[in-house]
């Protein structure tokens, strides 16, 4: 099914509108955001200003950017962005997921934050959507200039490289991590030689023509990324192959006690098929914490129904933000 081009083109001069068209440096990478800023019937929030990072695959116009546009529609200065390697940030090969370098992009956009004036850098928090549910609680971990901390249907995405999507018929075994290490490699020896990197496809190409069994995550996931709903031209459902060995050792949430005295709250579907990974991310954090479940949604379908997870993420930074 070919994605409406027409309306996503209306997406995203919506999103220009409303955004400011900002750069900052990661590491030797320029990260391209897009810069939300409190309107001006909104409440004052004291220089309060949030991170907000988009899923495997995505872009910065996607749900990041919802969620942004949300922020500041209640008094927050809110900064989506494209992770290196992806969107319009630079990096090559593009589509390549680095954790090492996502969760430095995080760091880099807080340090970003930190310049402007109208921020307060007491007042920064951090979300995570998708996989940069995980990414943002790593950067925490370490970076204690993320005074509050929230995720919105977070993956480990080194446990979903590792393992698949576990109690569902998406989960694989050791064997399967074994032969993808070995491409991997091979891949890596190919490009020495002179070869392009390869590319693969994240989600199935044709959420019309999806196998029975596959796991509401993937099947919803198709269906969002290769439709109207939230194609982006600049998120080709493509990741390089051989991120693999990049991802597989990766480990989101085993430090998350670090996190602790600092707010940390977890947002996802109680139809979730990835429900498992927000419980293991507040397993290992400390108090203060919260496991907000929203009732009958799915992993994907808080990717743009804020109807309830926008509200708690309001009120979760108005009470922990503001200095």
């Amino acid at each position: 099914m070919k994605p409406s081009t027409y309306l996503t083109q209306l997406l995203i001069a919506a999103n220009l509108a409303l955004a400011r068209r900002v750069t900052f440096p990661s590491r030797n990478f320029t990260i391209v955001g897009e810069l939300y800023l409190p309107e001006s019937s909104a409440p004052n929030r004291n220089g309060s200003a949030i991170v907000v990072g988009h899923p495997y695959g995505g872009v910065k116009e996607q749900t990041a950017g919802l969620y942004a546009k949300h922020l500041s529609e209640n008094g927050f200065l809110a900064l989506a962005f494209d992770a290196a390697y992806q969107g319009e940030s630079s990096g090559s090969p593009h589509f390549l997921e680095d954790p090492g370098q996502r969760v430095e992009d995080f760091k880099a956009a807080v340090s970003y934050l930190t310049t402007l004036d109208e921020v307060n850098p007491e007042n920064i928090g951090a979300l995570g959507i998708c996989a940069s549910g995980g990414y943002v609680p790593f950067a925490a971990q370490t970076d204690l200039r993320m005074k509050a901390v929230a995720t919105v249907s977070a993956v480990d995405v080194g446990s979903l490289f590792r393992e698949g999507l576990k109690y569902t018929t998406g989960a694989f075994n050791r064997t399967v991590i074994e032969q993808r290490l070995k491409q991997a490699g091979e891949l890596r020896t190919a490009e020495a030689h002179g070869a392009e990197p390869e590319l693969s496809p994240i989600v199935p190409e044709d959420p019309n023509n999806l196998p029975p069994d596959l796991p509401t995550l993937w099947r919803e996931a198709s269906e969002y990324y290769r439709t109207s709903r939230g194609y982006h031209p600049r998120a080709p459902n493509r990741v390089v192959t051989r991120s693999l060995d990049q991802v597989v050792n990766f480990w989101a949430f085993n430090q998350n006690a670090l996190i602790s005295p600092r707010p940390f709250l977890v947002i996802a579907g109680s139809a979730a098929d990835s429900l498992y990974f927000s419980q293991q991310s507040y397993d290992r954090a400390l108090e203060p914490k919260e496991l907000f479940q929203v009732p009958g949604e799915t992993h994907v379908g808080l990717y743009d129904n804020t109807t309830v997870s926008g509200p708690k993420l309001v009120s979760f930074f108005s009470q922990h933000l503001p200095k």
